[in-house]
């Protein structure tokens, strides 16, 4: 274990975002249950008072990380494209920043998606997070269609962003378990499974079933 008047001496934030980091280590590996607050403080190397002083509970302490990681997550998409581009543009940089995001914090997509999920009340707290994601999809969508002069109805603009983002989710899950995959081709393979479509879409073209 590191010293523990070193540790105090670190800035309150850097001393926070060390034990988010063990923390995620921890439940990313063993789950909530089993993960323990002594492990946790070891690995952050204080005390296990200290974590407790800090970030509370157990479970205030992995809905801290359900926070940090989803806004970390948030904040890269929302920022990865500039609004004046194209909409085919917007969503790739998105993917690509999305993607990125998963292949350089594996342990906290694993807390996000597969962790919590299950979980009450994380379930609820992640659900959260994934409609501000779907937002900012839509968002980015929508913006740049009207920079084009082109409007989509509201409703098609949700069902489109709610159908890439559980698309996208899947195609994580599956990044964060091949650490050799490059994040940026696997955002390319994802735009070319999703625009193809979704540009059809946006321009009104819509596939119905034969009549019988």
């Amino acid at each position: 274990m590191s010293s523990l008047p070193a540790f105090r001496r670190l800035p309150r934030a850097v001393r926070e975002q060390q034990m988010l980091d063990a923390a995620v280590r921890a439940f990313s590996r063993r789950g909530f249950h089993a993960a323990s607050m002594d492990e946790i403080a070891e690995d952050a190397g204080i005390s296990k008072p200290m974590v407790y002083a800090y970030l509370g509970t157990k479970e205030e302490l992995f809905i801290a990380c359900l926070h940090r990681e989803g806004t970390r997550m948030v904040e890269a998409i929302a920022g990865a494209a500039a609004p004046d581009l194209p909409a085919d543009e917007r969503l790739w940089r998105g993917l690509r920043a999305f993607f990125g995001f998963v292949g350089a914090h594996r342990d906290g997509w694993v807390v996000l998606y597969r962790q919590a999920r299950g979980e009450q009340p994380f379930a609820g707290e992640l659900a959260v997070m994934r409609s501000r994601m779907v937002e900012v999809v839509a968002g980015m969508l929508d913006h740049a269609l009207r920079a084009q002069g082109r409007e989509v109805r509201e409703t098609d603009l949700e069902v489109i962003a709610y159908a890439l983002v559980g698309a996208s989710e899947s195609l994580a899950d599956w990044l964060a378990d091949h650490p050799e995959a490059d994040p940026a081709k696997t955002a390319t393979r994802m735009m070319n499974i999703a625009w193809l479509g979704a540009d059809q879409l946006l321009r009104g073209e819509t596939w119905h079933p034969a009549t019988e």
